[in-house]
């Protein structure tokens, strides 16, 4: 199982909010670049990047601080938060980005999907934000009608390959990965799983790889030094 440590950016700043509230945003590093550097020294291959006000907003200020980390630290990157558009996803692609993540846009704009898809396979994963079983958008700030289940469903027949799924619940309150959320997805559906969202534990690790879930973030867990990265690697084997 892949293990993707984090770096939500805002105001081109290494942040982390609670639950996805900004109003609780703590500043972990104002040079995230050297947060990445300490990933990959750590052995890390991935990191997971989220444009925080790209998510709410639909934009990109934080682009250039994306395309430094990829040009300064040769990990993979998978990075969401405001690809709205195919112009803005080959931007982020032809700058070296490995994967990119649509979100709100997934889900409110299903033939811009379907586009991305044509365009660019397996480089485009979804996130699929739960809150109470029900697909949050728009950075969380707002919660549709549509069950995290039933957008499952209709991402896998579309052919999308990899999902990154949040327990909003679980984001940075260090309570734990909401197992048995995962363990339903990964029986019910043939799609690559990414658990986010309270993985705090090096005993998570191991139930979530275990489960057979294709890789797992880690944010604040890191940050506050409840888990080591280089043991968070040797647990997901």
């Amino acid at each position: 199982m892949l293990i993707l440590p984090a770096i939500d950016l805002y105001e081109k700043k290494a942040v982390r909010l609670h639950k996805g509230d900004y109003a609780q945003m703590t500043v972990y590093n104002d040079h995230p670049l050297a947060v990445a550097e300490d990933f990959a020294a750590a052995g890390a291959q991935w990191i997971h990047i989220v444009d925080l006000e790209g998510a709410r907003d639909g934009t990109t200020p934080n682009a250039a601080v994306v395309t430094q980390i990829v040009a300064k630290t040769g990990l993979h990157v998978e990075l969401g938060g405001g690809i709205r558009s195919l112009d803005t996803a080959r931007r982020y692609l032809d700058a070296g980005v490995s994967r990119i993540i649509l979100g709100t846009a997934a889900l409110t704009q299903p033939e811009f999907l379907a586009q991305a898809l044509q365009s660019f396979g397996e480089r485009v994963a979804v996130g699929v934000d739960c809150r109470d079983g029900l697909v949050a958008i728009r950075g969380w700030t707002q919660t549709s009608a549509v069950t995290c289940e039933d957008f499952c469903q209709q991402l896998q027949d579309l052919g999308v390959r990899t999902v990154i799924c949040t327990d909003i619940s679980k984001d940075g309150a260090m309570q734990g990965a909401n197992r048995v959320l995962y363990q339903k997805l990964t029986k019910q559906f043939s799609i690559q799983f990414i658990a986010s969202g309270g993985v705090s534990t090096l005993d998570d690790i191991r139930a979530l790889s275990q489960m057979g879930l294709y890789g797992a973030i880690i944010g604040k867990a890191y940050y506050t030094g409840a888990i080591d990265l280089k043991k968070a690697q040797e647990a997901a084997q």
